[in-house]
């Protein structure tokens, strides 16, 4: 070998090149077809990527986790099903033609080449076969299937519901299109307007969504969000009827018991019916006017406790059904359409939000359960829900408690027809409808004769038309396509209209991990004896901005077609993993604003891709945030150096006696040899049991530097030992540092490690008499000596104050205190 120091720009591209053209990392689908396909599958996913220019710093993060984990599973000899694909519709694109006329194909596909370079030069065990993106008609064919088959099953629909609307742009905006009440393109003001929109039923599958998170193996953060947002509550249905109008209106709630203290009636900004109850009225535009204020402001703003409550009168009357006293209506934004229905009986004298505004609107307070002794704390209300309450004002319920009054109540409504025992869910319908040109086409015709008319399977895909003009003007971009929207009734041949909406791209996201498993496919979105053998994904890994939205909209994707007999699992993914993000250099989340942003390409140009990929998974746990660090990735690009010297030194190229093929495990080693290969073996041990379900990879990569450092350190140990630790230290690394590993191995061993199974560690050289103590003086290791293994603390001083580096540092200085660390080490902390 020529080559004297370690060179990534050699080493990294050889071994590109020979996976590319052995295609290593390919699996096939054809289940029990050899010995090989009977193997233990594990499939792994990484939440698809969606590509805008080049791949950023946490991609790398991202796809490092994960190809660390599916080498891993492939040594331990089970068939891994690792792919790769791009969730590639979205407003990014469809913005950026509007700006610049490029078609957003073309900006995609630009981006999506970009990915690719880049995933290939960082080494990322994709299985390339596979690979899809959700903007090819091939893919989205499917996805209208999809839609077809909720359509059929009743679970998808059409609707009026509140959107965001600039009347500037004549478009509809998404919520985080709309900033502080303007539009982020123009700045005019937003107004909320009802239009007709398509809704997938998720509600129908809310308890399976709730019950079936104990199934899975996910962190306990993510399944609590997903619990709060779908908020099971159990209580009662009451119904209101707004006598002038005929309207019933039915509101859910948990303390039926205070229904007698309902003095007014309050919806949400965004009831459909808001605008029809204040039209005609003299609070017609002061309504509309605040409606728009309303929905500007973030969720998080209007939920506030201690926000002041403001709204307006609608204008009419309800009655309350146990009183028989008609109580006003209004409108204000601390009541949330993601609550029951929308709307709530305020009850002032027991809800603090609701005393609050009944105090600013100067409406009646009337206290209905009291304390079983004394008297509630007056000016506030009182809220306190225990059993140890009876009610008063409450007509034939007054003086029982208040458990028994809430039944009592509910019973009493349910005889009458006005009310029921109910169970409310926060979680809402789907809305799935977009008005935007980048999306997959909703394969629905109208018809004046037929009505809504799904397009036949046979005429799938609906693809996008090309159109001149990306910017909506006052409805969707598809619609100026008119030679696309003008076609033929499916049923009667007359004329019909397309629908014009795109769908929601978490449509696109919510089942390409399907169709990965038989990604070319053209008969079928899959076949369901190959999800059989793949699905569920075993291990999903991605950010935990995705725990609600993508994870909730993926798993009922999976129990609606589980449901029609499409698929044999409930569940998409068994184990999921959120990683922490990369910050900048200044511990700030990275922004171009802020001028920290890292970017991999130069990173990689710099260190290397091993370099990289080691030392973002180094950094810290991979779960938790780390701050980017130049000198810390300088220090891991020396580590890799430092293992390739001694694979150079002890294959026999730099001129000593080693060969390939000789790094096995010396038959009885003694003295360093010995310490060499233990050394090996807790490496081996550390490494595995960090791999295994822990995900400890910074640790994982500690324990092969230190194993590093021994071999160094026992320079003079038999060189058979010596070799085989240091195989053993490219084969750990492997999963995290692929080319490097490769490399070291091969120039060890003559063969491929990924061939290779993942070692095993001997419990007997795990065993020992004595261990090596590492001496610290504040905090700095100063020396390191033998110990007993298992010694007492007292004994671990001893030995540590003794010994000569240790003793040399303290001359002279006060002991302030000493650390112990059994079977580890000892700090000593001077003054």
């Amino acid at each position: 070998m020529s080559e004297r120091r370690y060179d990534p720009t050699r080493i990294e591209p050889k071994w590109q090149e020979i996976w590319a053209r052995e295609r290593t990392w390919e699996v096939s689908n054809q289940v029990g077809a050899s010995p090989l396909d009977q193997r233990e599958k594990a499939y792994v996913v990484e939440m698809l990527p969606y590509p805008s220019g080049e791949p950023h710093i946490g991609h790398l993060k991202n796809y490092a986790l994960g190809d660390a984990i599916a080498h891993y599973h492939r040594r331990i000899g089970q068939r891994v099903l690792h792919p790769m694909g791009y969730d590639a519709f979205g407003l990014p694109a469809e913005n950026y033609a509007i700006q610049t006329g490029v078609h957003p194909r073309t900006s995609t596909d630009e981006s999506i080449a970009a990915f690719q370079r880049a995933f290939r030069r960082w080494g990322i065990s994709i299985d390339w076969s596979r690979e899809l993106a959700t903007h090819q008609p091939e893919y989205y064919r499917w996805t209208q299937w999809i839609f077809l088959k909720l359509f059929e099953r009743g679970l998808a629909y059409r609707k009026e519901a509140a959107v965001n609307w600039c009347p500037n742009d004549q478009t509809v905006l998404a919520n985080e299109q709309v900033i502080d009440g303007r539009c982020e393109r123009c700045g005019h003001l937003v107004e909320v307007r009802q239009l007709e929109q398509w809704f997938f039923r998720i509600t129908d599958y809310a308890d399976r969504l709730l019950d079936d998170l104990d199934t899975i193996d996910w962190p306990e953060h993510v399944k609590t969000m997903q619990r709060n947002w779908i908020g099971r509550s159990d209580g009662a249905e009451v119904t209101f009827r707004c006598e002038e109008l005929g309207i019933d209106y039915p509101v859910f709630t948990t303390r039926p018991d205070t229904l007698f203290g309902a003095t007014f009636f309050v919806m949400a900004p965004e009831h459909p019916d808001v605008f029809r109850l204040a039209a005609g009225t003299q609070y017609e535009q002061p309504v509309h006017e605040y409606v728009n204020r309303a929905l500007s402001e973030p969720v998080e703003d209007r939920e506030a406790t201690e926000k002041p409550k403001t709204g307006e009168p609608l204008g009419r009357t309800v009655t309350n059904p146990v009183t028989g006293e008609q109580i006003p209506m209004y409108v204000s934004d601390y009541v949330l359409m993601e609550y029951g229905t929308g709307a709530i009986m305020a009850v002032p004298a027991h809800d603090q939000r609701d005393y609050d505004f009944a105090v600013a609107f100067g409406l009646p307070i009337r206290p209905v359960v009291a304390p079983a002794e004394g008297e509630a704390p007056a000016g506030q209300a009182f809220v306190a829900h225990t059993a140890n309450e009876r009610l008063i004002n409450s007509d034939i319920f007054t003086g029982m408690s208040a458990v028994d009054g809430q039944q009592a109540i509910v019973d009493w409504l349910d005889r009458e027809g006005k009310g029921h025992p109910s169970v409310s869910f926060r979680l809402r319908d789907w809305l799935v409808s977009r008005q935007r040109y980048w999306g997959c086409p909703i394969p629905i015709v109208y018809c004046g004769r037929c009505g809504m008319v799904p397009v036949p399977e046979r005429d799938l895909p609906v693809e996008l038309p090309e159109v001149d003009d990306y910017q909506p003007r006052g409805r969707s971009p598809l619609a100026a396509a008119e030679n696309w929207v003008n076609v033929r009734c499916p049923e009667c041949g007359g004329s019909a209209r397309r629908e014009t909406d795109t769908m929601d791209t978490f449509v696109d996201s919510s089942w390409y991990f399907l169709r990965y498993c038989d990604a070319r496919n053209d008969k079928a979105a899959w076949d369901r004896q190959v999800l059989k053998a793949w699905m569920p994904v075993d291990q999903y890994i991605g950010g935990v901005e995705h725990a609600i939205l993508h994870l909730m909209y993926a798993r009922f994707f999976i129990k609606a077609l589980a449901d029609m007999h499409y698929l044999d699992v409930q569940e998409p993914f068994q184990a999921l993993f959120t990683q922490g993000m990369i910050l900048g250099p200044d511990g700030h989340k990275m922004s171009k604003s802020r001028g920290n942003v890292i970017s991999p390409m130069p990173i990689v140009d710099r260190y290397g891709a091993d370099a990289a990929r080691c030392y973002i998974l180094f950094i810290g746990p991979p779960d938790q945030d780390a701050a980017w660090s130049e000198t810390s990735l300088e220090g891991v690009h020396r580590f890799l150096g430092r293992l390739w010297r001694l694979g150079y030194e002890l294959s026999g190229d730099a001129g000593g006696a080693g060969e390939a093929g000789a790094a096995e495990q010396p038959e009885r080693p003694s003295g360093d040899a010995l310490t060499v290969v233990r050394k090996a073996h807790w490496a081996i041990d550390k490494v595995s049991r960090d791999l295994t379900g822990r995900f400890a990879f910074n640790t994982a990569i500690s324990a092969v530097m230190e194993l590093v450092n021994d071999i160094y350190r026992y320079a003079g140990a038999d060189p058979e030992a010596r070799r085989f630790a240091t195989a053993t230290a490219a084969s750990l690394l492997f999963p995290f540092a692929p080319h490097l590993g490769a490399e070291v191995y091969e120039m060890l061993t003559g063969r491929r490690v990924w061939e290779e199974s993942w070692p095993d560690a001997d419990p007997d050289m795990l065993v020992t008499d004595t261990f090596e103590l590492v001496c610290q003086v504040n905090g700095r290791v100063r020396d390191r000596v033998r110990a007993p293994s298992g010694a007492p603390r007292e004994e671990l001083e001893r030995l540590c104050l003794a010994a000569r580096g240790v003793q040399t540092h303290l001359d002279g200085h006060e002991i302030a205190k000493v650390i112990v660390v059994p079977d580890k080490l000892v700090n000593v902390v001077a003054r």
